[in-house]
């Protein structure tokens, strides 16, 4: 039967007695006398009777609720005493509330564990994590050369109450840690090592002197890689291939890479110092990744001027070294193929579109113009896009655009993406940087791109390009394209205006020939001489009217000096580009000062300009603020905050730059 209708057809106990003694007095009250004297005995008996069952039934019950709480308790216990190191702290104080045997033993301090913190006895322990209701501790437990993982929850209190409580427990991961440790330390990295200027090293030397010198340059590089454990082979003349174990490699970072300056003790008989580029890939999948990685960073470090290591992993570029000024280069073998090269490109396109960077300066423009010009040899329409209403060339866009060769040739961003189609080609000159361009939305839409740049190679550089004439020694891009015209077009071909905008191009960016020039800017200036440049109306695209000159020296009174040389003008007010610019040239006017940087606030970004004709390389410094440029000129747009921050944040990558 039904335990549940068993139980409900049992009737109570006061109903027995009741209904016993009702008809014990019935019997009574008509005088059944003996029928009422044993009902009354049966009455008595029953309650008897029960009494001593229930005695019995109650104790029963104790028996099974003591027995049943006894199993509770020890297995309670048992779980609380479990092998891995517990403790239950007051997340308050810090105090150690319990703790298991394990735990005691394992601390040595069985008797005091209670009455201390856990600070106490684990210094570098946090609570924080335990209080924010996670389930792990951030970092690991190092503890008597044993190291562990801390686990943990929480006891809150009834209704909402406060935490009152946190267990944490210790597993003791050390041998596996070792060997995960182990393993990352033995990771192979890859690396290529390059002779930069191996050719100007041995130009006109005989084969004696050239032997002299790749041996020494071979005892560096061995000395070098010596005592790593790797493995070092020279694949070819100027190039070497090391494959080594991590775990040398914070050693390499920490003394900076000395072969960078070792190996410039390397000279040839003409004085000049060998350098070296140093390409490493880490974290690859393969050998194959690690070493696609490395050659990556070889080429990235060659298009920022070589002489630095440049280490490539698996999200992002790191760099070191690169404070020298680039070498020139004196042929201009590579010029002539890229001309050629760029001409036949344009003769296949269907549509040509030529973009600098964002806020356009005379060198972007006067570039753009040069790479008009061999368009229009090639009998092919270009348009250059830029914005009319934000740039820093309204007077050579203004002369520019009154002549029939440039009439409607200026279009924007949108209208060249309407304009474009899959065989159209996209010239992007002075940056390398997608993020700075004039129009990103057309650099993505457009298969082929060129690029003809002089600025440092960037981390974030121009992907898929077709054609690329990237020199870090050129004084600017104005320089590269008139190297190109000298080889694509005709000097009769070359209207006067785009010869001065070239040369105004190459003035800006050298400042009247003061910074950045070598043999190939003079010449490419002479060129552009012979072709029609007029050196005063070049003069005359740079001239302020007197509102802007009072406001370029009212930058100039602003400024500070720091450590000693370096001039600060720090701005609360929005002021422009150019003014920057020419305040930030004009302050390196100043006796004493040999680096200078103008910042100002624009909106939602901070702008900064940077000049240097000291060791201070301004690229480098702007890079950990976004920025990009070349050892002497250099420029970053800060997003998103406020001027007084970004001051900060430039004074310490300035610090950062000299500690190092």
């Amino acid at each position: 039967m039904n335990k549940k209708l068993a139980h409900l057809l049992e009737p109570s106990m006061a109903l027995y007695f009741t209904v016993v003694f009702l008809m014990a007095g019935m019997a009574f009250v008509l005088e059944q006398y003996y029928l009422a004297a044993a009902e009354v005995a049966v009455l008595v008996v029953l309650f008897f009777y029960f009494r001593y069952t229930s005695a019995r039934r109650k104790k029963a019950i104790l028996k099974y609720i003591q027995n049943t709480a006894g199993a509770v308790d020890e297995v309670s216990s048992s779980a609380l005493d479990m092998p891995l190191p517990s403790a239950v702290v007051n997340i308050t104080s810090g105090e150690i509330v319990w703790a298991n045997h394990p735990f005691s033993q394992l601390t040595g301090s069985r008797d005091t564990v209670f009455s201390q913190k856990i600070s106490d006895l684990f210094p570098q322990f946090d609570l924080r994590w335990l209080a924010e209701g996670k389930p792990e501790a951030p970092d690991e437990l190092v503890y008597q050369k044993r190291r562990f993982r801390v686990m943990g929850n929480l006891a809150r209190g009834t209704a909402g109450g406060p935490v009152l409580l946190g267990s944490v427990y210790l597993l003791d991961l050390t041998e596996l840690l070792r060997t995960h440790d182990e393993y990352q330390a033995s990771r192979p990295i890859v690396s290529i090592i390059l002779i930069d200027n191996y050719d100007e090293l041995t130009t006109n030397l005989s084969e004696n002197n050239i032997s002299t010198m790749n041996a020494a340059i071979d005892v560096k590089i061995n000395e070098w890689a010596a005592g790593r454990g790797g493995l070092l082979r020279k694949v070819e003349r100027n190039r070497y291939f090391f494959v080594f174990e991590s775990r040398y490699l914070q050693g390499m970072i920490d003394a900076k890479f000395s072969l960078l300056e070792s190996i410039r003790l390397v000279t040839n008989p003409a004085g000049i110092s060998a350098t070296i580029s140093l390409g490493i890939g880490k974290d690859g999948v393969s050998f194959q990744e690690s070493y696609d990685f490395a050659a990556l960073s070889i080429e990235t470090a060659l298009a920022r001027g070589g002489d630095q290591a440049v280490i490539k992993d698996r999200y992002n570029f790191t760099f070191y070294g690169g404070r020298s000024k680039e070498t020139e280069r004196q042929t201009k073998v590579r010029s002539r193929v890229v001309a050629n090269s760029l001409s036949e490109l344009a003769g296949k396109s269907s549509s040509i579109f030529i973009m600098g960077h964002k806020n356009a300066d005379i060198d972007a423009m006067g570039a753009a113009a040069g790479v008009q010009c061999i368009c229009r040899k090639l009998g092919k329409r270009a348009w250059i896009v830029v914005d009319r209403q934000h740039n820093a060339a309204g007077t050579l866009l203004s002369k520019l655009e009154k002549l029939p060769e440039y009439a409607g040739c200026y279009i924007s961003g949108q209208e060249a993406l309407l304009r474009a189609d899959s065989s159209s080609l996209l010239i992007v000159v002075d940056t390398n940087r997608p993020d700075q361009v004039e129009a990103p939305e057309l650099l993505e839409s457009i298969r082929q791109i060129a690029v003809v740049d002089h600025h440092r190679r960037a981390a974030d550089y121009i992907q898929n390009v077709v054609l690329n004439l990237h020199e870090p020694f050129a004084s600017s891009a104005s320089e590269l394209v008139a190297e190109l015209l000298e080889y694509a077009v005709e000097p009769q071909d070359i209207l006067p205006l785009e010869s001065e905008a070239l040369l105004a191009g190459i003035v800006l960016d050298t400042k009247n020939f003061g910074v950045r020039t070598g043999g190939r800017t003079f010449e490419a200036a002479a060129f552009l001489r012979r072709t029609g440049a007029d050196t005063v109306d070049v003069k005359k695209l740079f001239q302020n009217n007197l509102d802007d000159t009072l406001a370029k020296y009212k930058i100039i009174q602003a400024a500070r000096l720091y450590r000693g040389n370096i001039a600060i003008s720090a701005l609360d007010y929005t002021s422009t580009r150019t003014l920057a610019s020419q305040a930030a040239d004009e302050l390196l006017n100043i006796s004493g000062i040999l680096t200078s940087f103008v910042l100002y606030p624009d909106g939602e970004r901070v702008i900064i300009s940077a000049r240097s004709i000291g060791d201070a390389n301004v690229q480098m410094i702007l890079e950990s603020l976004g920025g990009g440029g070349n050892a002497a000129t250099a420029g970053a747009q800060v997003q998103g905050k406020a001027a007084r921050d970004v001051l900060v944040e430039l004074v310490t990558s300035i610090d950062k730059f000299y500690e190092n």
